[in-house]
C-alpha cells in the first residue's frame, strides 16, 4: 500500500524474491498490504535479574517469552464474595500472548478502541509515530492491528462478541481485515455513534459528529440480547368476541421472504370469498408464508386469521391476542444518537482527578455499558486490550453495582507517558480510575506487569520459566487464595477447586501428602522436562487430581502463538 512505483531495479536479490512469493500468495479480492516492509519490533525493559534493558524482541527471532510479574502492592480486596479482574500492565501484543494461555475460548465480549491512525501522533509504531505522509501508514496499521486481533479473536467463546471503536481513516481498511479475522459471515453490523454535538467547524467539509463501532461475533452461536418490555393493552388495537388483538401479517417479509427461500411454506389458502391466495415477498416476486402447513391450518380452524382487503386483494394476518404479563422483544437501532457523548467520558474523568485534560477523547461509560448489556449476561468476562484510561473497567464496575450482575474485566495496557504531560497512562490514570471506583461500587483486582524469560530450549530456561509461572497458573485456574507456600511447590484454591504448583518433581512426595488432607478437586502442574507427567506417585489422590506438565503446557501455546505469528 506504498505511495508510488515500485523501483524494482534498486531492489535486491532477496526483496524480489519475497516480492515474487507475495505475490503469488496474493489475493484477487480482499485486503492486501506491505506485511514484509511493515513488521513490528518490540523492546524488554526489565529481565529476571532486575537490569534495565533495552533489548531488541524480535518476533523473527522468538528469543523471549513473556510471563507476567504480580505488583502485589497494587491489589485491591474488598470482598472476596465478588470476581477478580485483572489489569495488565504492558505491551498488548504481549498481554494477548500470556491470555492465549490462561484465558483461550474464555472472554464473552471484547471492547476495543484502538489508535485511529490519524496521522496527528495518535499512533505510534516501532517506536515513532506514524505521521500522513508516511507511504506504510495503511500498512503499519493493519500489520500491528492483524497480529492483536487474531490472538484475540482466539480468546473469544463460541458465543462472543468483539465491538471496535473506528473512525473514518481506517473503517474500510478494519472492515476488510475483520472479515479476514472473524469470518464474512460473522459481521453483525456497524454501529454509528454520535461522539458529540455541534463543534466541528475546523473540518474542511462538514462537521463530523460521528464514530463507528464494527461489531464481530465468534460463531453463529451468539446471541444478541433484545431489551425485553411489558407489552401494553393499549397496543392491542383490535378486538372480537375472544378479547383485544393485533394483527401480524402471515406473509414473510425482509430475508428469506421469497418461494424459493423456503419451498414448502409457499401454498394456497382460502380467502373470505372463497378463492385461492398465495404469497408475495415485499419485491413482487411470489414469496412464502411466515408458519408452515401445519400451522396455518392450525390458525385457520381456531378463527386465528383476520383478513384485510386491500385494492381487491385479501392479505391475512395472524390474530395475537392480549394477554396479561406478555412481553416483547425491543431491537437496537445501529445509529446511537442520544448515548452519552466525548465530552461525558471527559467529565467523568474530571469528577476523579479534579482536572479536565486527564486524557484526550476517552469513550463514556454509558456507551460501553451499551455494548456489555446486549453483547452477554451478567456473569461475562470482558475484555479490553487498549484499555487506555480504564473506561471499560469502570463501566464493568458500575454495570455490576446497578443490575447485581458478576461481570469481570481484563484490561491491558502500556504504561508511556500520556501525551507528554508526565502522567504515565497505566499507573497514573488507569489504575486510579479503577482503584477509586472499586472503593465506590466494591470489587476486587490483580495487577501484573509483563516479564520475559529466555526462550531457548534449555533445561536452565525451562525451570526459570516454571518458577515464573505461578501468576499465569492461577489466573488460568481462577485460584487466587494461598493455601500453602512451600519452597518447592505452592497451593491455591477458589470455592470449587484446588491449584497445585510443584516446580520440582522431588517434591512431590510431599506435595502429595498435603494434597490427601484437601477435600474436592485439584489441578495439579509438575515441572517436566519434557511433556510427560508422572503418574504413580499420585496413586492415593488420582480419583480427584488432575496432572498437567510444566512447562510444556505453556509451551505448546507460545509455539502457536509464534508460528502463526
Amino acid at each position: 500500500m506504498a505511495n508510488g512505483k515500485r523501483n524494482y531495479i534498486e531492489w535486491s536479490k532477496e526483496e524480489l524474491i519475497r516480492e515474487i512469493l507475495a505475490l503469488k500468495k496474493q489475493k484477487t479480492y480482499g485486503l492486501v498490504w506491505e506485511r514484509e516492509k511493515t513488521k513490528e519490533d518490540f523492546d524488554l525493559f526489565i529481565n529476571w535479574e532486575g537490569e534495565k534493558t533495552k533489548e531488541e524482541f524480535s518476533l523473527e527471532s522468538k528469543d523471549k517469552f513473556p510471563v507476567l510479574a504480580e505488583v502485589k502492592d497494587k491489589e485491591i480486596n474488598t470482598d472476596k464474595d465478588k470476581p477478580v479482574n485483572l489489569l495488565i500492565e504492558g505491551d498488548n501484543y504481549h498481554s494477548l500472548t500470556v491470555l492465549n494461555f490462561t484465558h483461550k475460548n474464555s472472554v464473552d465480549v471484547i471492547y476495543i478502541d484502538p489508535p485511529y491512525n490519524t496521522g496527528n501522533k495518535d499512533f505510534k509504531y516501532n517506536d515513532k509515530f506514524v505521521d500522513k505522509e508516511d507511504g506504510y501508514r495503511h500498512s503499519k496499521w493493519l500489520s500491528f492491528m492483524s497480529k492483536r486481533l487474531a490472538l484475540a479473536k482466539n480468546l473469544l467463546k463460541d458465543t462472543g462478541v468483539i465491538f471496535i471503536s473506528i473512525d473514518d481513516n481506517e473503517v474500510a481498511q478494519l472492515k476488510l481485515l475483520c472479515d479476514d479475522v472473524f469470518g464474512e459471515t460473522n459481521f453483525i453490523g456497524n454501529l454509528i455513534w454520535r461522539k458529540k454535538e455541534g463543534g466541528g467547524q475546523a473540518d474542511d467539509y462538514f462537521a463530523r459528529e460521528h464514530e463507528y463501532i464494527l461489531v464481530y461475533s465468534k460463531s453463529n452461536k451468539f446471541k444478541w440480547r433484545d431489551e425485553i418490555v411489558p407489552v401494553k393493552e393499549a397496543e392491542y388495537n383490535k378486538e372480537d368476541k375472544d378479547g383485544k388483538f393485533t394483527a401480524v401479517k402471515l406473509a414473510k417479509w425482509g430475508n428469506t421472504a421469497r418461494k424459493e427461500d423456503r419451498e414448502k411454506m409457499h401454498f394456497p389458502i382460502k380467502s373470505p370469498d372463497g378463492k385461492n391466495v398465495i404469497p408475495y415477498a415485499p419485491d413482487g416476486n411470489l414469496g412464502r408464508w411466515r408458519v408452515g402447513k401445519k400451522r396455518m391450518d392450525e390458525l385457520i380452524n381456531k378463527n386465528l386469521i383476520y383478513w384485510q382487503k386491500k385494492e381487491d386483494k385479501w392479505i391475512p394476518y395472524e390474530k395475537i391476542y392480549f394477554t396479561e404479563g406478555d412481553v416483547k422483544k425491543i431491537k437496537e437501532r445501529s445509529i446511537l444518537y442520544e448515548l452519552a457523548t466525548t465530552a461525558d467520558g471527559t467529565n467523568e474523568l474530571k469528577e476523579i482527578f479534579s482536572v479536565k485534560d486527564v486524557f484526550q477523547n476517552p469513550k463514556p461509560t454509558e456507551l460501553i455499558k451499551f455494548f456489555l448489556k446486549f453483547g452477554a449476561d451478567d456473569n461475562a468476562v470482558i475484555l479490553d486490550f487498549f484499555a487506555g484510561s480504564g473506561t471499560t473497567g469502570h463501566s464493568v464496575l458500575k454495570l455490576n453495582s446497578e443490575d447485581g450482575g458478576k461481570r469481570k474485566f481484563i484490561i491491558c495496557t502500556n504504561n508511556e507517558d500520556n501525551n507528554g504531560d508526565g502522567r504515565k497512562i497505566c499507573t497514573d490514570i488507569c489504575y486510579p480510575r479503577i482503584k477509586k471506583n472499586i472503593d465506590e461500587h466494591g470489587g476486587n483486582l490483580k495487577y501484573y506487569k509483563t516479564d520475559f524469560v529466555e526462550a531457548e530450549q534449555t533445561d536452565k530456561n525451562k525451570r526459570k520459566l516454571v518458577d515464573n509461572c505461578t501468576e499465569m497458573l492461577c489466573i488460568k485456574e481462577n485460584t487466587f487464595e494461598k493455601v500453602k507456600d512451600a519452597k518447592k511447590f505452592k497451593i491455591f484454591k477458589n470455592d470449587e477447586l484446588h491449584l497445585g504448583i510443584i516446580f520440582d518433581d522431588e517434591y512431590i512426595d510431599e506435595f502429595v501428602k498435603e494434597a490427601e488432607k484437601i477435600n474436592g478437586k485439584i489441578h495439579v502442574y509438575v515441572f517436566s522436562h519434557d511433556d510427560s507427567v508422572p503418574t504413580k506417585e499420585f496413586k492415593t489422590i488420582k480419583n480427584k487430581v488432575t496432572l498437567c506438565p510444566i512447562p510444556e503446557t505453556i509451551l505448546k501455546v507460545y509455539r502457536k502463538v509464534f508460528k502463526n505469528d
